[in-house]
């Protein structure tokens, strides 16, 4: 392993644990040339989390990529960045729990979706007509339809929101 302050390749490693989810490898190395310290982490590839793009190809899950389109779907909405990183955090953590380490792009965004819904419905929408990749203005139509008659459900029902609960405009 090269150093990442010098550069020079020969590092021995100084001291090995155990991660703390006992799936991981914990070392510090030392240069052999400028004594700089370091610490890397190895995992086995396995137990990453993949993703199966339309295409077929299969890439690691970034959530990072995930945030970025959430972020793209809550802009200018009243969202704030807790919201968001707690979303992520519930999305992970559920294609974690799954007993697959591959899963599918759609999977991703139907978890990703029906978290927003609950979140902000503009929202919902601005994620759902990129993720589900709407070709016809009637889908983008249906999809809204769908959340407004559910808004129509709760407030007949009492349970859901009032129009003071919406901004005048």
């Amino acid at each position: 392993m090269d150093c990442p302050d010098c550069g020079h390749d020969r590092t021995s490693v100084v001291d090995t644990r155990t991660g703390e989810d006992g799936a991981t490898v914990r070392r510090r190395r030392e240069c052999k040339r400028c004594s700089f310290r370091f610490t890397t982490y190895e995992r086995p590839e396995w137990e990453t989390l993949q993703v199966k793009k339309r295409d077929g190809r299969i890439e690691p899950f970034d959530r990072e990529k995930l945030r970025g389109g959430i972020e793209r779907a809550v802009e200018k909405r009243p969202v704030d960045d807790d919201a968001v990183e707690s979303l992520v955090e519930d999305v992970e953590r559920e294609l974690a729990g799954r007993e697959t380490r591959i899963v599918s792009s759609s999977l991703v965004g139907e978890l990703a979706s029906e978290r927003l819904r609950e979140l902000d419905s503009v929202a919902y929408i601005r994620f759902v007509s990129v993720y589900k990749a709407f070709s016809d203005p009637e889908e983008f139509l249906d999809e809204l339809d769908t959340i407004l008659d559910d808004r129509l459900d709760e407030t007949v029902d009492g349970s859901g929101p009032t129009d003071n609960d919406f901004p005048d405009g």
